[in-house]
């Protein structure tokens, strides 16, 4: 009976995603090695350069973390050049408000693909910035983790 407590309690009060290893970070540099295994001695698969790119990891092997990315590129990325995730991609062109509104003025249109630093985020709503703009896009249609206030 003690047995069936414990494993209700994880499944009910842990998310899967933390049990499951699978979790959202970002690349902390502008130039950052994808290699085929979890060792410096493992040959280099593909070469990040996007600051910030947010990916999903998917495996951990000591310091090293097995990654998935929007397009599915998948390799392995040293710890050191990885950081608690704050960006998004979004999946459909958006259009960037001075609030978090609908009926808010709008700013600019953010096109497919392009990576967005979030600063918050609100219910369905997160203020990001990119490039020179800063203001409220909606998080539906979006690859990244969403940390709600």
């Amino acid at each position: 009976m003690k047995k069936i407590n414990i494993l209700v309690f994880i499944l009910v009060f842990i998310p899967l995603h933390v049990l499951s290893g699978e979790t959202f970070l970002s690349l902390k540099k502008d130039k950052v090695n994808v290699r085929y295994g979890p060792s410096f001695e493992s040959p280099i698969k593909f070469v990040y350069k996007k600051v910030n790119l947010p990916i999903k990891q998917i495996d951990k092997k000591e310091n090293w973390r097995r990654i998935i990315d929007l397009k599915n590129n998948s390799g392995w990325i040293h710890q050191s050049q990885l950081k608690t995730s704050n960006s998004i991609i979004p999946l459909k062109d958006k259009i960037l408000f001075k609030k978090p509104s609908n009926f808010s003025k709008p700013i600019a249109k953010i096109k497919n693909g392009r990576v967005l630093i979030v600063q918050k985020c609100e219910k369905n709503w997160c203020k990001i910035k990119t490039g020179k703009y800063r203001g409220w896009i909606r998080i539906d249609n979006v690859w990244g983790s969403i940390i709600q206030d």
